[in-house]
């Protein structure tokens, strides 16, 4: 598994009071969880503190309360989630510092778990304050890290007591790190990376990473047309940031000199809305009509897109290839994940997908299981593939 990170193979739990950072910022719909994915994935990590006999004390933010208590962002309903989840009783604590704290985790005995309130209620949580950071630790033996999606942030609860107490990476940031790893840091070669998305401007640091570190490019969704305009290709009413046009054609040089082949639409689907039903029709991306938008790319593309994912025993996506929400403009998404998922289950393809939009596509393709490993974790995953330092996970590092 994952090197150079320390995780719970090495840690001591028996007995002790491990605060477990988790992600539990799940979707809720009067005062109830709409969609428990975030809560199951941390499962196992949780189980295996309480079977080793620690104490399972779990911080967990939610919402965006702005330091302030705002009974509408309690975790209380969350807890409940859990409970039910893993069949067993879970403690709550109305604070996560102070006396209504310390007197729940005081009464716990090895294996139990609790869940204490919201760290956002306190504005040294999002200020990383020592003082804040200093009372949380008093609650704790060792500090566990098992939320990846928010390692991005130098928080109190997310980085912080990473210095304060000895910290381990949960079995959930495990996996990640070791999917991440495999894909950009120690991949099997050749490279494919697969990047959509309606704005280059969002995606700049991530296409200026990965040129340098793949062998192939394909860039689709909106964010191609600015290439092709920056090519001197008329693309319609398709939508295009003209101003990024020079970024475009300095990102296909550097390519070049870097070895990386930038795969662009040759054709595609067009149609003059986007909407469900909108009379589409195929055409090349150099013979796009005035009054006509890009919306998908098409079968040529497709075809060429699918042959350079054969090529590659490592693909990386971020972003879809079409306005894959409304049919038909979701074609040739579907069509390279499910020819993705395939080559991953014959065993010729290490796939990982990471994004709000690449996961929602995936799993409208059904194919979201067959991929080596979907990241759920937006934006730290894109900051790790921009090649960006994530405070949460440098203090979890072997020193």
């Amino acid at each position: 598994m994952t090197t150079g990170f320390r995780t719970l193979d090495t840690a001591e739990l028996k007995s002790k009071r491990v605060l477990l950072r988790v992600d539990l910022n799940v979707p809720m719909e009067g005062g109830r969880v709409t969609d428990a994915t975030r809560i199951e994935r941390v499962v196992p990590t949780i189980e295996e503190i309480a079977d080793k006999g620690g104490k399972v004390i779990i911080l967990a933010h939610f919402g965006r309360p702005k330091g302030q208590r705002d009974p509408a962002q309690s975790l209380k309903p969350v807890a409940e989630a859990l409970a039910s989840i893993l069949g067993r009783k879970v403690a709550f604590a109305d604070d996560c510092i102070g006396e209504a704290a310390k007197t729940a985790v005081d009464a716990m005995k090895d294996g139990d778990f609790l869940v204490l309130e919201n760290t956002r209620f306190h504005k040294g949580e999002e200020k990383n304050d020592p003082a804040f950071v200093g009372e949380l630790a008093k609650l704790g033996d060792l500090w566990v890290n098992d939320a990846f999606s928010a390692a991005h942030r130098a928080h109190a609860s997310t980085e912080g007591l990473g210095h304060k107490l000895p910290a381990y990476a949960g079995r959930t940031m495990e996996a990640e790190l070791d999917a991440l790893s495999k894909a950009l840091e120690q991949p099997k070669r050749p490279v494919i990376a697969i990047v959509g998305g309606a704005k280059v401007s969002t995606k700049l640091d991530l296409l200026e990473n990965l040129i340098a570190k793949v062998q192939s490019l394909v860039i689709g969704g909106a964010m191609a047309n600015t290439f092709l305009h920056a090519q001197g290709i008329a693309v319609g009413k398709s939508l295009v940031e003209p101003d990024l046009a020079d970024t475009a054609r300095r990102i296909l040089e550097k390519a070049g000199a870097a070895g990386c082949t930038i795969i662009l639409p040759e054709d595609a689907m067009v149609a003059p809305k986007l909407e469900a039903g909108a009379p589409a029709q195929a055409c090349a991306v150099d013979a796009v009509p005035d009054e006509m938008m890009i919306l998908d790319v098409g079968d040529k593309t497709l075809a060429r897109v699918n042959a350079a994912i054969d090529a590659a025993a490592t693909l990386v996506w971020n972003g879809p290839l079409g306005a894959f929400e409304i049919p038909p403009f979701d074609k040739a998404t579907m069509a390279a994940a499910r020819h993705a998922a395939e080559r991953t289950r014959a065993g010729r393809l290490i796939s990982v997908a990471g994004g709000g939009d690449t996961v929602a596509a995936l799993n409208a393709a059904g194919v979201a299981e067959a991929f080596t490993y979907v990241s759920t974790a937006g934006g730290a995953f894109l900051e790790w593939m921009e090649g960006k330092v994530l405070p949460g996970v440098e203090v979890l590092r072997v020193k």
